[in-house]
């Protein structure tokens, strides 16, 4: 799903007004859309030619869309763990999994979409010598890399079902988009500027 949705939405990104169940598929979705759209504007940041302005501009769109992950992850996770906690072989003193479900989804969006432009990079035209090779041998650790993240994945949720395994709902609690909570917002506010 994150390989083809990847290819899609780089003729058409999807408005997230089409995604707006919370349902798994739909939060993955979301969360593969931000990463997508963070991708994007990173690279809008680290162009060469880019202006004060632009890049002032890149940055608060990276953190809206930071936000906007953080809070698909935690509603992810939160799915998970009330479809998890409904089951017969939930055990809550199994032992605790540090990393979450919707963390370890987070990661293979990423990966899906670090494998799409390295087979772009693969195939460009105007690539010095060597380019394509160096891309390909890239593409192969990354594949080995999601293959063993999924199978953890895989493995997480099995086990979490059995009850040989538990996680938690970590809130990531991000204070730079919280008015309140930010002093540079804040202070700003109070001086009137």
């Amino acid at each position: 799903m994150h390989d083809r949705m990847a290819a899609e939405w780089h003729a058409v990104i999807p408005r997230d007004e089409s995604l707006m169940q919370n349902d798994a598929e739909t939060l993955l979705l979301r969360q593969h859309l931000a990463n997508f759209e963070l991708w994007h504007e990173e690279d809008e940041a680290r162009a060469p030619g880019a202006n004060d302005a632009a890049i002032a501009r890149v940055k608060r769109a990276i953190d809206l869309l930071n936000q906007r992950r953080h809070d698909v992850t935690e509603a992810l996770d939160s799915l998970l763990l009330e479809q998890l906690q409904g089951g017969a072989g939930w055990n809550g003193d199994a032992p605790l999994h540090s990393e979450t479900p919707g963390m370890m989804a987070d990661r293979l969006s990423i990966l899906a979409l670090k494998m799409h432009h390295t087979r772009e990079e693969v195939h460009r035209k105007n690539a010095p010598a060597g380019h394509a090779e160096n891309n390909q041998a890239r593409l192969q650790v990354l594949g080995r890399q999601r293959n063993d993240l999924a199978a953890c994945f895989d493995s997480l949720l099995d086990e979490c079902t059995a009850g040989r395994r538990r996680f938690a709902l970590y809130r990531q609690l991000k204070m730079y988009n919280d008015p309140a909570l930010n002093p540079a917002v804040y202070n700003a506010e109070a001086r009137g500027s």
